[in-house]
């Protein structure tokens, strides 16, 4: 299997930033580390092994790339203004920077967007503020509301950050209808500490009139990487 590493100097982020890549043709996955973890995670905890068929065989490429959560949502050495700016910042490196670079890789505009607890934060609020950049959403054992970030600090920023809170009042014609074009999964668990996130973003989906998948399994945790294994596994292909 093609493995690649790479780095570059991140405008948005004033910093290198780096990733790894794996595989050497098919649908891109953009894949984003759970909370305060790295661009080497999903290596080390297997889900590349788990979706080596995949990735050998030329059906899909993987791309991992960093966070900078420590910086950002997770970091109580500043205060929530500075959390929230250094977040958007991110969010700008991903579209700016990291998408063209997959799309250049790929050669195609198709982009499925992935995570796993606060990685599938990451991925759904980018599909869900930017659906006409992916195609397809996995978000495994996700939650969908950031507010406790921020020490009671709201704003603007803050809102457009959190999906339990936009989404209500998510009206653009066009945002909904590529929404609905994306193919979108939502899998949890009955004893899923996120299990309750999970439903809810459903209902909100609902309401919304998007279709997508929930895979709820009873009768298992579901919140840990033997589980997260096989769900990217069964919903890659």
């Amino acid at each position: 299997m093609h493995r690649e590493y790479v780095k570059w100097w991140s405008p948005s982020l004033g910093r290198e930033m780096e990733a790894l890549c794996f595989g050497h043709g098919g649908t891109p996955l953009l894949a984003f580390p759970s909370s305060l973890g790295r661009f080497f995670e999903w290596e080390d905890f297997g889900m590349v092994g788990a979706m080596s068929d995949q990735l050998s065989s030329g059906a899909n490429q993987l791309i991992c790339v960093d966070s900078v959560d420590a910086e950002s949502l997770y970091n109580r050495n500043v205060d929530p203004h500075t959390r929230i700016k250094r977040h958007q910042q991110y969010e700008r490196y991903v579209l700016d920077e990291v998408l063209p670079f997959v799309r250049e890789r790929s050669g195609g505009d198709f982009v499925i967007a992935a995570g796993a607890s606060f990685g599938a934060y990451h991925a759904a609020n980018f599909v869900f503020k930017q659906p006409w950049q992916f195609g397809k959403l996995i978000a495994m054992s996700g939650s969908f509301d950031v507010s406790d970030q921020f020490d009671g600090f709201y704003s603007d920023d803050v809102y457009f950050s959190n999906p339990v809170d936009y989404f209500p009042n998510l009206n653009d014609l066009g945002t909904l209808d590529a929404l609905r074009q994306n193919h979108i999964i939502l899998t949890t668990a009955e004893h899923d500490p996120c299990k309750d996130a999970n439903l809810h973003m459903s209902y909100l989906l609902t309401q919304k009139g998007i279709d997508h998948t929930v895979d709820y399994r009873p009768g298992t945790f579901g919140h840990d990487w033997p589980w997260w294994r096989d769900m990217i596994r069964e919903h890659i292909a």
